[in-house]
């Protein structure tokens, strides 16, 4: 059966270095149906996205295979979740249930531009239940805060590439100060400069981060479950920080 998938991932990975999105949806979609979401999501698709992340993160791919690369994984997470039914019905294949409560905020730091891994780290977190609001590229500390508030989340997820955009991340941490947001309001970080520099990560005032995309749902979940445990302290709501100062 490895021998199967890892035949299927070279294949993927082939299709999506020649930016064929078509062609490497349709062997998504193929698979899909013949192994399941989970099966697709752990042997195939992740493994395939994160081996493009790596060359995306040393300016080893096009901005056109980056754009397939993203493609073929929010076409993926939309077909699997399109046997999820409005009333909180288990996604295809996941065993999970889209919840309304689990709201999560992501975007790309300001003046950060490179949106392969944010775009990869949404469809994870789509397909583990999350309501993800994504800001896109380039976006304001304020921004973030804001959409946070708006929505009810609990996590900020912001991803930089190269450091001089990371550092941008402190102004984030900031904004969640100046709010008196701290440990209600929680900030995961990502991108490659946090895969070679793990100590930035608190340098810039993130609680956390993950390797790959796809580890992403668990850290959030943990960020979540912690952030909850402080409101709930203070004597705050169970509908998080949007009822906080602003």
């Amino acid at each position: 059966m490895e021998s199967e998938f890892q035949a299927i991932r070279e294949e993927l990975y082939a299709r999506i270095l020649a930016a064929r999105p078509k062609e490497a949806g349709a062997i998504v979609s193929e698979q899909l149906e013949r192994h399941g979401a989970q099966a697709v999501l752990a042997r195939v698709l992740g493994p395939v996205l994160a081996s493009i992340g790596e060359r995306w993160s040393h300016d080893r791919i096009s901005l056109a295979v980056a754009y397939v690369a993203g493609r073929v994984a929010e076409d993926a997470i939309e077909a699997i979740m399109a046997g999820a039914g409005a009333d909180g019905e288990a996604i295809a294949g996941t065993g999970r249930i889209a919840d309304p409560a689990k709201v999560a905020v992501i975007g790309n730091a300001e003046d950060d531009y490179h949106g392969l891994g944010r775009r990869m780290v949404a469809a994870f977190l789509r397909v583990a239940g999350w309501n993800v609001v994504d800001l896109g590229y380039d976006v304001l500390p304020a921004d973030f805060v804001d959409a946070a508030l708006a929505g009810g989340a609990r996590v900020i997820g912001v991803s930089a590439m190269m450091l001089t955009n990371a550092e941008n991340i402190r102004r984030v941490r900031e904004e969640i100060e100046r709010r008196n947001l701290s440990g209600r309001l929680k900030l995961a970080v990502g991108g490659a400069v946090f895969v070679m520099r793990p100590e930035l990560v608190a340098e810039v005032g993130g609680d956390g981060t993950s390797a790959t995309a796809m580890e992403a749902p668990a850290l959030f979940e943990r960020l979540a479950a912690e952030a909850a445990e402080v409101e709930a302290e203070a004597g705050g709501g169970g509908g998080g920080p949007g009822g906080g100062a602003a």
